[in-house]
């Protein structure tokens, strides 16, 4: 299934919508800034909590943690110490890790499990520029690849919001 993002509208007081490939409202995500530390809450179309997006304050590099109904879904860090290359992990309990790696600033790039590709993200589907999509395996959790997408998105855009660079 493909879902379609914006890109560049994320900063964590903003809602935004994902829609699937037929255009129509697949999730919402809303922003809830706090003065302990930003949370995003990922919805369906109706409002209902699938999943909590938190950063992770005291953490050294990015690191954001992805909570369904209380329980830890993945932890989603920024690996360090690639200069040309950024990628993330996403570290989910079990050995079911999920690797994002590729050109994550420009929206190519793709999710992979033990080696074996199971989403993908891509501008180039799309011809207005600030869109882009991601296609999931089936089969796959939609919702802790599309969250894993926005922290992606947040981390590498998130320069100008807090005035240091990571």
């Amino acid at each position: 299934m493909r879902y379609i993002m914006k890109q560049k509208i994320l900063s964590w007081s903003d809602n935004f919508v994902i829609r699937d490939q037929n255009e129509r409202e697949a999730f919402r995500v809303k922003g809830l800034v706090f003065s302990f530390g930003d949370k995003l809450s990922f919805q369906d179309g109706s409002g209902q909590e699938l999943a909590h997006i938190a950063q992770k304050v005291l953490s050294w590099g990015p690191t954001y943690e992805v909570t369904r109904g209380g329980e830890t879904l993945a932890v989603v860090k920024k690996k360090l110490f690639t200069f040309f290359k950024c990628s993330f992990m996403v570290d989910v309990p079990g050995p079911d890790d999920l690797k994002a790696e590729g050109n994550l600033l420009n929206h190519e790039y793709v999710f992979t499990q033990h080696g074996k590709q199971v989403a993908s993200v891509s501008k180039k589907w799309f011809s207005w520029s600030d869109t882009y999509g991601i296609d999931i395996n089936a089969g796959e959790d939609t919702v802790l690849i599309l969250c894993s997408a926005v922290i992606i998105d947040m981390a590498c855009h998130d320069n100008h919001n807090h005035g240091h660079h990571h």
